[in-house]
């Protein structure tokens, strides 16, 4: 059974604007229902969008157990957890799953790297120690510096509680080789904005999406018109978005996003550092893009 169909946004975490930039969580309930309201399929707390690399762990568990509790079963609740180093990783997993995380995104390990081997290890030992929450594994070689092999997707499939993929390569080709080894029983969601609707012709259930913090009505409708095989309408909106979706990665996520969503007026707070405030030619490009598809 899939975790989702259709539109999942990586949610940001915004923050107060005091120095130590805590979590605002009374803007955080105002976006979670923004996007219930508009009808987003699933919510990915505390992922790269999130910025969960510049959190504690403390302060990810807690996002994700207070996201569980605002959410309240009406959307799947999915918790960014992972590590480049595996012992963290199970702890991290384990907490987010204890907070009632619906289900939980892996990414590979990151600067270690390691071999295909290390990731058969890797997310044996991280599924092994939660038993049945489902994983979604998360390949993103642009952060990472390394990517899932299909044929290694094709043990992991294996695993009872390895049960989806996050393709954010935008290699299409790869993800031919993917669909050839892992099969329809196997979700693959895209973890690029661009490459949504050229995935889910290959058997792609949705995305999980950036774009879909300031337009998650549009990024519904689209992956839904994919799923119900109208092509043409999900094209549509595929291409239509396409310059914004450029701007939104222009500079490094969730740079852009975070100015984006201040323009509709969610007081999301700055990004932590290393990252820094968006560039003044950015923020004028996204106020012209987003005022010529009526976003603002």
């Amino acid at each position: 059974m899939s975790i989702f169909k259709g539109s999942a946004v990586a949610i940001v975490t915004p923050y107060d604007n005091s120095l130590e930039q805590n979590i605002n969580y009374d803007v955080f309930t105002d976006l979670i229902e923004f996007q219930i309201e508009n009808g987003t399929d699933a919510i990915v707390v505390a992922g790269t969008t999130g910025e969960a690399s510049t959190q504690t762990d403390a302060e990810q568990v807690e996002l994700v157990k207070f996201c569980v509790e605002q959410v309240n079963g009406r959307v799947p609740v999915i918790a960014g957890a992972g590590s480049n180093d595996t012992a963290h990783g199970i702890q991290l997993t384990k907490d987010c799953v204890a907070a009632g995380a619906d289900a939980i995104l892996s990414v590979t390990p990151y600067y270690l790297k390691t071999s295909q081997a290390g990731l058969l290890a890797h997310y044996g030992a991280i599924a092994d120690a939660i038993k049945t929450t489902p994983i979604i594994l998360y390949d993103v070689p642009g952060r990472t510096g390394m990517s899932i092999a299909p044929k290694t997707l094709a043990e992991l499939k294996n695993i009872d509680n390895i049960v989806a993929l996050k393709d954010a390569t935008g290699d299409l080709a790869n993800a031919v080789d993917t669909r050839f080894h892992v099969g329809p029983d196997f979700d693959v969601y895209s973890g690029n904005d661009d490459t949504v609707i050229p995935l889910m012709s290959l058997g792609g259930q949705g995305v999980i999406s950036v774009l879909a913090n300031i337009a998650p009505k549009q990024v519904h409708e689209m992956t839904h018109y994919a799923l119900n095989g109208d092509y043409q309408k999900a094209a549509e909106l595929q291409t239509t978005f396409k310059p914004l979706i450029d701007i939104l990665f222009s500079e490094p996520n969730p740079i852009p996003i975070k100015k984006a969503l201040s323009m509709l007026g969610f007081d999301t707070g700055s990004v932590r550092l290393p990252l820094v405030p968006a560039q003044e030619e950015t923020v004028a490009c996204l106020e012209a893009e987003m005022t010529r598809l009526n976003l603002i």
